[in-house]
């Protein structure tokens, strides 16, 4: 495709298409790039140019664009079942991946309710919570609490629990308020503290909370170890072991959004097992599919089920999607637990994710960078730039010209990169990002 033809397709998208979490006015200065296809840790244009996915295409593609594996199962799924409502009904991809979730929680999470995105998945969570609460004769358990500057997603219910203001200040009146506590962000601690000491105090927050509320309180929700789309936030797994005693002491349930952070990003499939807890929800999305198709689902516990196992209609968990448990999706889900098994990926990553740390070492020593930090798969750091006002687009917008997919969230630069990146491609990856940060940065 032509210069012409690729600038007239950016065209008809900019008329037709309405883009998530845009500005579209921005586009007018900032062209969109028009992807043809993608290969690996790489997505084309249709001119040629390549550009490095180090963030997943939004934190979903584990095992890179186009993997055969993944690609094999779904095609052969496309001739048994497209799709099959799930209510009344139930299919064999949809039944070996609830199994398969539910054996790498030992049994712990042995029910799992399906979706298509993250937020719903939340919303689902939520809604679980409280009607379980009301199903148990404990009607006044309406309220949630979440974490300062927490995010889990852009539906009205999911926007409840979010302490992002850019999110949820135009929305505000729709909203029904949560109760927001301390975060245990490592980065707030003072001289002489620790990771633990912030996560410490952080969690003595909501227990104040607790001992005032709690008998209204149905459910704490958490990111665990990093809290993603506030800048990378991460903590120490302490505050996952304070938070689930406390959950028990005041009779609270807790939910673990594990969306962006479970299916091995911070090390552990789960990120609750590095805590050696378990929630008495888990939400997961994004990855679970490889970056294929849209799938969410909630985890929950043999006592959450039973309080809804009823001849009683209305006790019954009364919510539901049309492509709820979708087979394509199922498995390609299933495809990808596969490739976790079968290479060995948690301890591949161990490996790939040190080399890729010592190879932004140049970055971390910058003397315009702060707080450089990892957890499994993500890596992050914070700049502090001259001009800090329209950072975040100068970087993207720097780094495509160098064959870079990176996009700041505000002055925080991060990666998380697909689970198959060569020596060469970290490389590339590590010595072009600190180019791009120094053109950044001028």
């Amino acid at each position: 495709m032509n210069t012409a033809a690729q600038n007239d397709w950016v065209a008809r998208s900019l008329h037709s298409v309405w883009h998530p979490c845009t500005q579209m006015q921005h586009h007018e200065t900032m062209p969109l790039v028009a992807i043809s296809h993608g290969r690996g840790a790489w997505l084309m244009d249709h001119e040629g140019r390549r550009y490095l996915d180090a963030i997943s295409s939004w934190w979903v593609n584990l095992f890179g664009h186009a993997n055969a594996r993944i690609n094999a199962a779904l095609k052969d799924q496309l001739d048994k079942l497209e799709h099959a409502m799930l209510a009344g009904f139930t299919h064999e991809p949809v039944v070996q991946l609830s199994e398969q979730l539910a054996a790498r929680t030992g049994g712990v999470l042995g029910h799992c309710f399906y979706a298509s995105d993250g937020a719903s998945a939340v919303e689902i969570a939520l809604k679980m919570s409280f009607h379980a609460w009301r199903n148990l004769g404990q009607p006044d358990k309406q309220e949630f609490v979440c974490l300062s500057g927490s995010y889990h997603g852009e539906t009205i219910g999911a926007l409840a629990v979010t302490d992002v203001a850019l999110f949820r200040e135009a929305y505000g009146p729709l909203l029904q308020r949560a109760h927001v506590v301390a975060s245990p962000d490592a980065r707030q601690a003072q001289a002489g503290e620790t990771a633990a000491d912030v996560a410490r105090h952080a969690a003595q927050d909501l227990r104040q909370l607790l001992e005032a509320r709690a008998g209204h309180i149905a459910a704490v929700i958490v990111e665990p170890l990093v809290q993603c789309a506030s800048g990378m936030a991460m903590h120490d797994p302490v505050y996952l072991q304070l938070v689930r005693a406390l959950c028990d002491e005041f009779g609270v349930h807790l939910i673990a959004d594990e969306i962006a952070v479970g299916c091995g990003r911070t090390g552990s499939f789960f990120a609750c097992e590095q805590a050696a807890i378990w929630p008495d929800f888990l939400c997961l999305s994004k990855g679970i599919s490889g970056g294929y198709l849209p799938l969410s689902l909630v985890m929950t516990r043999e006592e959450i089920y039973q309080a809804f196992y009823h001849a009683d209609v209305a006790r019954g968990f009364l919510h539901s999607h049309s492509y709820t448990g979708n087979p394509l999706a199922c498995r390609a889900a299933l495809a990808t637990l596969a490739i976790f098994d079968e290479d060995n990926v948690l301890a591949m990553n161990r490996v790939r994710g040190d080399k890729l740390e010592a190879a932004l070492a140049p970055i971390a020593q910058h003397p315009q960078v702060k707080n450089f930090r990892r957890q499994g798969m993500i890596f992050a750091f914070d700049a502090q730039p001259a001009q800090a006002e329209g950072f975040a687009r100068r970087f993207f917008t720097e780094a495509l010209q160098q064959e870079l997919l990176l996009r700041p969230i505000g002055n925080t630069v991060y990666m998380m990169p697909p689970y198959i990146l060569s020596d060469e491609e970290i490389a590339l990856l590590a010595t072009r990002t600190l180019t791009v940060l120094e053109h950044t940065l001028r």
